[in-house]
């Protein structure tokens, strides 16, 4: 098997932290570097007797999941062919791991490849997405928060397909790619603290000729939202200021004349969902 590195986020996961990394250590991960973006020393005492197999990476403060990938990665040995990138809250099923790198090879026109992820009921997670057009970004932001049955969601939401067989991007919660591609492509883009660093990751990948794609017999279950609920506002205003930086930095052309409007749109969700989730939660502000 291809040798493999990993690199695990964290803030402060708790107990599954250690599912994540056994996981993948179990799976074949040569080398784990976990990044402790959290408390001081929760990373350790959740990991226990597993922290002897990892290397614990201590920023000192949150960086992001972005940064934190790159720090970890720079402690990353480069013998090692294929990163894995993983969220804490991220349990990979047998053999995914050696299916990955399987498609990467079959597959030499791809530099990103990702699983198939289920939700922790075992539902499937659509973490497989097209870029949206402005028209269904627009739409994703209104109707999404009534319900994800509305057109422009679903199109959002669906793997769609490119003509190299692959496709737009895959979730951040868990892919691999090759440290070839990684390096071309400088990490992820730190100026995202969280959300859509991934979605940018791979648009830019798109951009160099690097294909993305998936590996549908590859199964993870990500226990989504782990490492959010400490601070859900926060959340929801990271992820708003991260579509809109995506918004700016990848229209192109006279579609850029709308991008006021995906702002305004951008800050009427965001009111909404803050609004929303305060009368949900109103000890929680």
């Amino acid at each position: 098997m291809t040798s493999l590195g990993a690199v695990v986020v964290d803030y402060n996961a708790g107990s599954i932290l250690a599912d994540a990394v056994r996981s993948l250590l179990d799976g074949g991960a040569a080398q784990l570097v976990v990044v402790e973006n959290g408390d001081e020393g929760s990373a350790a005492g959740a990991l226990g007797e597993l922290t002897e197999r990892c290397e614990i990476v201590r920023p000192g403060t949150n960086v992001g999941f972005g940064a934190g990938v790159n720090r970890g990665v720079a402690r990353v040995s480069e013998a090692h062919e294929i990163l894995i990138v993983a969220n804490p809250d991220a349990v990979v099923h047998r053999g995914a791991l050696d299916l990955l790198v399987r498609s990467l090879e079959d597959h030499p026109e791809w530099g990103i490849v990702g699983p198939t992820v289920l939700t922790e009921s075992g539902a499937v997670y659509p973490s497989v997405r097209r870029f949206p057009s402005p028209l269904d970004a627009a739409g994703h932001a209104l109707f999404g928060l009534l319900s994800d049955e509305n057109p422009f969601t679903r199109r959002y939401r669906s793997a769609g397909s490119r003509p190299d067989g692959g496709v737009d991007w895959v979730s951040g919660s868990f892919f691999a790619i090759r440290r070839q591609s990684f390096e071309e492509l400088g990490g992820f883009d730190e100026a995202y603290f969280m959300f859509a660093e991934d979605m940018d990751l791979c648009f830019r990948a798109h951009e160099l000729g690097i294909g993305v794609g998936v590996a549908p017999t590859a199964v993870v279950t990500h226990v989504e939202g782990v490492t959010r609920r400490a601070h859900p506002y926060r959340m929801l205003v990271a992820h708003h200021r991260s579509a809109l930086r995506f918004a700016v930095s990848t229209t192109r052309g006279p579609a850029r004349a709308a991008l006021p409007l995906a702002a305004a749109v951008l800050w009427l969700r965001l009111v909404g969902s803050l609004a929303a989730m305060a009368l949900r939660r109103p000890d929680s502000i």
